[in-house]
């Protein structure tokens, strides 16, 4: 894709959040709704702004002049939160990975813990919070095991579905040419699954975002999610939003750097074919 293609692409992504934002500034700026429940998007702004970056009071020991300074509670709590994402996602992926694999490529192994799987995959990640409290504790061991989890059953069922799904074609042309078991595997069936595992990799990230922020807002005292939970307590609407915010763009980032990565490490799928 040129770059110029990029930007028209960026432009028409752009079109829908800025309608509505406009309508959202338009609803607030004629009174429909109470801004103190739902602030203005300018509103937002300015609260996400002092977030980062608050305007010091008047000092004359220091010349008199209005400054401005990194607070570092926005970055903290961001950096608490990618933190734990990043380490709760490597715990998880790492774990579902290579048994996603095995029970894909086993037979045996899938009969062994495809009943434990399904039967621990439909409890939501949430419903273990007093669990990891109590195991635990407070502050990122609970967090860190919450996110894990969250992570773990995407890859492990999307790894599965990619060593499953490779083409017959490929494993008999393989053994035909006299290609080993492990040879197999790593040639053949492995870079097959890729792309299932990469979607699983991708979701996995989502689901850990999710979590990460549920997880703070009762178990740790920093991060997005407990100055939202705080920002609720001070009935701080505007806040809240720019909590959100924070984390929407945080996601986007994350999303758009999985995608590249995607792109280049499947350059050679023929569904990425100009």
């Amino acid at each position: 894709m040129t770059r110029a293609a990029s930007w028209r692409q960026l432009g028409v992504g752009l079109v829908i959040p800025a309608v509505v934002i406009a309508a959202w500034q338009a609803v607030v700026q004629f009174g429909w709704v109470n801004p103190q429940v739902l602030p203005s998007p300018l509103a937002v702004v300015e609260k996400w702004w002092a977030y980062l970056l608050p305007l010091q009071p008047y000092d004359p020991a220091a010349g008199g002049w209005l400054h401005w300074a990194v607070s570092g509670e926005l970055i903290t709590d961001a950096l608490g939160s990618l933190y734990r994402v990043v380490v709760g996602f490597l715990i998880g992926g790492g774990l579902a990975l290579p048994l996603g694999l095995a029970m894909g490529a086993s037979a045996r192994v899938h009969d062994w813990f495809n009943v434990l799987v399904q039967m621990v995959r439909p409890i939501p990640p949430i419903a273990y919070i007093p669990l990891s409290m109590l195991w635990f504790g407070l502050g990122n061991p609970p967090a860190v095991f919450l996110i894990a989890l969250g992570a773990f059953f995407p890859v492990l069922m999307n790894t599965i579905a990619g060593v499953r799904q490779v083409d017959g074609i490929y494993l008999r042309a393989a053994r035909n040419l006299g290609a080993s078991g492990m040879t197999l595997f790593v040639r053949v069936i492995l870079p097959a699954a890729v792309p299932y595992i990469l979607s699983g990799v991708r979701i996995g990230i989502g689901t850990a975002f999710i979590v990460v922020i549920v997880a703070e807002m009762v178990a740790v005292n920093n991060g997005l999610g407990f100055r939202i939970l705080e920002a609720r307590e001070y009935f701080w609407s505007d806040k809240i939003i720019a909590g959100m915010i924070t984390i929407g763009l945080i996601g986007l980032a994350i999303d758009v750097g999985m995608n590249k990565l995607n792109n280049h490490l499947l350059r050679w799928h023929r569904g990425l074919e100009n």
